[in-house]
């Protein structure tokens, strides 16, 4: 398995393998909301190395305490605070604590989320504002306060992660709907705010695969073997193939950048019921992080 291969090869360094230039975001502050664990982790990871400081935001204290501890020990910069995106004081109090520790904000990766899977017909309205309530709601407000209190006058970058939601998203119905109005809003605020120096864009990853999939119902844990035969790459990517993607768009490199989407999905939507696609073992994953590990679901299947 290709993607074991690549871990087993991280997992022999000490530091991370990024693809970008050292130094990158020396003096450049960024906030990760869900830094916590999966995605969020493997990002704020390469960001400090990089140079970056970095905010590491999440409702878990103890997951926070652990990453940021992971990052100074690899030589890097974080600082970890308590925060739940549906809540707007707690909002603007993590953006305040961001302002008074480094007197700035760079950028903002919008990574928190999460959803549960129910046909739609099953969503209580409840459940529904639930889900868009963390993946749409509580974006919209964290990039609200970080553009009125420090971007509008300095300018930045922001990054929302949305998902694959092309085509629909059958049994997901609720984050679907979020994701997609996450899509919208960063066009959106792409075009009122680039006037202020600030860049929005967005980035959907397709089958990743992180430590997300150990909390799965043991009938969705089986279902995801069948995912990887119905894409062209043939394969799950990795949480280092997401935030190379984010880093990008961070970097000065994308300055002509902004309202875009860019997908990490292995080709998951390109995949149609006319044509039929081939087995192989030909598309070899990047794996940068260091620290990643293979979730105990995909090792079972080794």
């Amino acid at each position: 398995m290709k993607q074991a291969t690549a871990l087993a090869a991280s997992a022999s360094r000490t530091t991370y393998d990024s693809i970008f230039r050292p130094k990158l975001f020396d003096q450049r502050t960024i906030i990760v909301t869900g830094g916590g664990s999966g995605i969020g982790r493997c990002i704020a990871h390469e960001l400090a190395s990089l140079g970056a400081s970095v905010i590491l935001l999440g409702r878990t204290s103890n997951k926070l305490d652990t990453v940021a501890r992971e990052i100074e020990e690899d030589g890097g910069q974080a600082m970890a605070h308590v925060c739940d995106i549906r809540d707007e004081v707690q909002v603007a109090g993590a953006i305040e604590a961001a302002l008074a520790w480094r007197g700035g904000i760079d950028g903002l990766v919008n990574n928190a989320g999460g959803q549960y899977r129910a046909a739609m017909r099953t969503i209580t309205t409840k459940g529904f504002e639930a889900v868009v309530r963390n993946n749409l709601t509580g974006g919209f407000v964290f990039m609200r306060e970080v553009y009125n209190r420090w971007m509008a006058g300095h300018g930045g970058a922001i990054v929302n992660i949305i998902a694959d939601i092309w085509n629909g998203w059958p049994e997901f119905a609720h984050s679907g709907a979020a994701r997609g109005g996450m899509l919208t809003l960063t066009e959106t605020a792409a075009y009122e705010w680039a006037s202020s120096g600030v860049r929005v864009n967005a980035v959907a990853p397709g089958g990743i695969a992180s430590s997300g999939f150990d909390t799965y119902t043991p009938e969705m844990r089986e279902r995801l073997f069948d995912y990887t035969h119905r894409i062209p790459a043939q394969r799950f990517g990795t949480e280092a193939e997401v935030s190379a993607a984010v880093v990008f768009l961070l970097s000065p490199a994308a300055a002509y950048i902004t309202g875009s989407c860019l997908r990490v999905d292995g080709g998951a939507p390109n995949a149609r019921q006319t044509g039929q696609l081939e087995p192989h073992a030909n598309s070899s994953p990047f794996e940068g992080f260091h620290r990643s590990s293979l979730p105990e679901v995909l090792k079972l299947r080794r």
